[in-house]
């Protein structure tokens, strides 16, 4: 008696492809979303503690003496810059540690082996850095309303520029940990890049108290189209006009996107 084999169509094929890459994102997503939750005395309530100390000290008592910035008051200006600030910071050190890990145990050289395409292992990565990030932003939120009244301007902006911007960080903590060969090389672009251009990106003031000359200078900083574009969302008041903040963050995340799938193409860091 003899078996017979059906034979596998191109369409059955491509279908069975998908369906494994579709299980493989499930998988990585839900894998990272239990790694917040496992460790959320380290991935949630450090930054909002810190998120609470900037609204007691920048809020509270400095913001008394600042009364007000481009027509609103300071508490209300400095929000929707904290919480900008939080999803950056939380968004990138999710990925990077998490990336990088996955490198040390060689649980990623798995992956590439496997049927899963790069763009499967990239969007998984970038889901979990968005998971923390809107976590801690959602939660510093709730903080901020200990502090001031937060009315939403422009609902639809506010969301898709913290998503944009979640994805945008993510996508570069995964390029930090791509070419980090050890734990003190995933610190060095936080502290020396992500940090500086965080602070001087107008979470804590209008650009237009800066001279012309350093206005155009700030104009160079990609965090300062985000935390405008969301704090004209949340508020309705931007220096920078929301088309171009817009054009700013998706011309990102397209750039590091593609260089996260050609290097990981190439096995750069991860094959010697």
């Amino acid at each position: 008696m003899t078996e017979t084999t059906l034979p596998v169509t191109k369409g059955g094929a491509q279908q069975s492809l998908l369906r494994i890459n579709l299980i493989g994102l499930l998988t990585i997503v839900r894998k990272e979303a239990h790694r917040v939750r496992r460790i959320w005395v380290q991935t949630i309530v450090p930054p909002v503690i810190t998120m609470t100390l900037y609204f007691v000290i920048f809020g509270t008592l400095i913001g008394r003496r600042i009364g007000e910035m481009d027509g609103v008051p300071y508490m209300n200006y400095i929000a929707p810059g904290l919480i900008m600030m939080s999803v950056i910071t939380n968004s990138f050190g999710n990925v990077v540690s998490s990336f990088f890990s996955a490198k040390l145990q060689l649980f990623l050289e798995e992956m590439l082996v496997s049927p899963l395409s790069y763009a499967t292992i990239v969007l998984g990565f970038v889901a979990g850095g968005m998971i923390r990030a809107m976590s801690v932003a959602v939660i510093v939120t709730a903080v901020a309303l200990f502090f001031t009244n937060l009315d939403v301007a422009h609902p639809f902006i506010t969301l898709s520029i913290i998503l944009l911007t979640a994805m945008v960080f993510s996508l570069a903590g995964l390029i930090n940990a791509i070419f980090a060969n050890k734990f003190d090389d995933v610190s060095i672009f936080p502290t020396f890049v992500l940090a500086p251009l965080t602070y001087l990106g107008g979470v804590f003031f209008s650009i237009s108290l800066l001279s012309p000359v350093w206005q155009k200078v700030a104009l160079l900083n990609p965090v300062l189209y985000m935390v405008n574009g969301f704090r004209y969302g949340m508020l309705g008041v931007s220096d920078i006009d929301i088309r171009v903040a817009y054009a700013i963050i998706l011309v990102f995340f397209v750039v590091l996107f593609t260089t996260a799938m050609v290097l990981l193409k190439r096995g750069t860091g991860i094959r010697h």
